[in-house]
């Protein structure tokens, strides 16, 4: 199995209206310091309807890119429930 793989397979076991950062995904499949690869991962997701790269953000709370544009990551976010105000996740500690 290849790391993206697990990474994806991990990532699966977020559910819906939460969220989880790219370096605990990273950690998650034991890669130390690993939070940019997890990013570019992300951003190579084959099949992103169906795996929920839009749940992972950046450990400070706000939500990054999105492989279709921020605003599409910000509005699925908020129909999960997730609040966001500027880019930024709202009780980020909560949404975990």
């Amino acid at each position: 199995m290849t790391l993206s793989t697990k990474v994806y397979k991990k990532l699966l076991q977020v559910p819906r209206g939460k969220i989880t950062t790219y370096g605990e995904l990273a950690k998650a499949v034991g890669l130390k310091n690993g939070q940019r690869a997890v990013g570019t991962m992300m951003k190579k997701n084959p099949f992103p309807v169906i795996v929920p790269c839009h749940r992972v953000v950046k450990s400070d709370g706000k939500i990054g890119k999105y492989v279709y544009g921020v605003s599409v990551k910000s509005k699925m976010l908020a129909e999960e429930g997730i609040k966001i105000k500027d880019g930024k996740i709202i009780d980020f500690d909560k949404e975990k």
